[in-house]
């Protein structure tokens, strides 16, 4: 008598690794799935370190996140600036200059953030001439 014949074991193949999006580590250069609301916060001042620091891998996030950075620190400078001016304007008694002064810096600034939060949206950027340089180099 023959002997029997034995089928060969079937062969594991293993699944395919998960799609980055779908919850698995993402690769450099990625796209956050998160994107929209990082770029947001990259330009609400101080919100800026939220999208510096949970986005490592997004690259575009990164630049929205350190240009609002440095826009953050700018205006302190110019409020500090702006505010040793006022005081000595009001020193020489020249009225509400001060005030006028604060208020239109303050309106500037806010549609400076609005025409950044939108291009970043829209896959832009907007560029300071000055600040995007100084950015850049970090």
């Amino acid at each position: 008598m023959s002997e029997p014949t034995v089928p060969p074991p079937p062969s594991y193949t293993p699944p395919p690794p998960p799609p980055p999006s779908a919850g698995g580590p993402a690769g450099p250069g990625s796209v956050s799935p998160n994107r929209s609301i990082m770029i947001v916060l990259s330009y609400l001042w101080i919100l800026a370190v939220v999208p510096l620091v949970a986005e490592k891998e997004d690259q575009e996030v990164q630049w929205h996140a350190k240009h609002g950075l440095v826009l953050f620190a700018a205006e302190i400078v110019v409020g500090i600036l702006l505010g040793i001016l006022t005081s000595a304007i009001a020193f020489v008694d020249i009225g509400c200059t001060g005030c006028l002064m604060h208020s239109l810096l303050s309106i500037v600034i806010l549609v400076v953030h609005v025409l950044a939060i939108v291009k970043g949206l829209n896959g832009q950027r907007l560029i300071i001439p000055g600040l995007s340089e100084f950015a850049n180099r970090f």
